[in-house]
């Protein structure tokens, strides 16, 4: 299930246009990066919930057919159920009956994890929910979470430690879980809805734990308007790999249209029949979108024009929607 109901209130301007999961990147929205990146690790069948400009979303990846998946929606209306409430009430499509596992991965994110050691720890070790952490590097998301590296599971939970467990170091969650169906049965029907805050608190104090997967390579949430450009700078460095990728993350597309001395750095990405006007300074660290226009003399630093915008003025450190 690709989480992707959220407001996005911290991206101001940028999520009265687009929902947070329709975000483009280097050539294809955060929920589509998601899509592929199950994909490429052999999953099939897929869950998005929707909720603000959900539609939107629904327009990008249709019923999967196109990248050879099985896609369904799970609408929620009038007040935003919170993770847990959503994979409850999408609990229906998730459930197989054979008590098959589910993964969960937030619709902000970019990652380059290899699911197939997740999975299989979670099923060799009976596990009901795993959840994926990474070292805190930002220092930002709190260290509230610490695995015992002797048993595999969580130690520290939300500043809370198990008596006698061995802690290691700081730790964030990422957003990537794999759980059982029963284990949402610990999602309480009514008010609080974070999955984190019940059903993980709830198997936190169970003897048997939460078990945790560590993921050391390419992560980045997206949830401000410095986090997106941020994110697209990552891309742009080669900080991730990324080889479900549909079409180059770095470069010029060869439909792209490049005025006479136009400056490109190379450290950009330019979409299909994008048009770069003549003596343009472009970059580093710039996505042009598809079809995008930008004017010429322009000059575009560490910027985002998005895919059918026109930008007739310079712009650094910000976004033309």
């Amino acid at each position: 299930m690709i989480l992707a109901a959220g407001f996005g209130t911290r991206l101001g301007e940028l999520t009265k246009v687009r929902p947070k999961p329709m975000l483009p990147i280097c050539g294809a929205p955060l929920v589509r990066w998601s899509a592929l990146w199950l994909r490429a690790q052999g999953v099939r069948e897929i869950v998005v919930n929707l909720h603000h400009l959900g539609e939107q979303i629904a327009d990008e990846l249709g019923d999967g057919s196109e990248l050879g998946l099985d896609i369904a929606y799970s609408h929620e209306e009038g007040l935003i159920l919170g993770t847990g409430g959503g994979l409850r009430e999408a609990r229906h499509l998730l459930d197989d009956g054979h008590d098959s596992p589910i993964i969960v991965v937030n619709g902000k994110i970019l990652v380059d994890l290899d699911l197939r050691p997740v999975l299989e720890a979670h099923a060799r070790r009976d596990a009901e929910a795993t959840m994926v952490l990474r070292p805190d590097a930002e220092g930002i998301w709190g260290g509230s979470l610490a695995a015992d590296p002797s048993s595999g599971t969580l130690a520290t939970f939300l500043g809370e430690t198990r008596p006698g467990a061995t802690t290691g170091p700081a730790m964030m969650f990422t957003g990537i879980h794999v759980i059982q169906p029963r284990f949402l049965d610990r999602v309480p029907a009514e008010g609080e809805q974070c999955i984190v805050r019940t059903a993980y608190r709830q198997l936190f104090a169970d003897p048997r734990g939460i078990d945790v997967h560590t993921h050391d390579g390419y992560w980045w949430e997206h949830s401000t308007v410095e986090r997106y450009l941020q994110g697209i700078a990552n891309l742009l460095d080669g900080r991730a790999a990324l080889p479900w990728a549909e079409r180059p993350i770095i470069g010029v597309d060869p439909s792209a249209k490049i005025g006479p001395g136009a400056e490109l750095d190379p450290r950009v990405h330019v979409g299909p029949g994008a048009e770069i006007g003549a003596g343009a300074k472009i970059g580093p660290y710039v996505q042009i979108g598809a079809r995008a226009k930008v004017a010429a003399g322009v000059r575009v630093e560490r910027a985002a024009v998005w895919p059918g915008a026109s930008l007739d003025h310079d712009l650094e450190a910000g976004v033309r929607i």
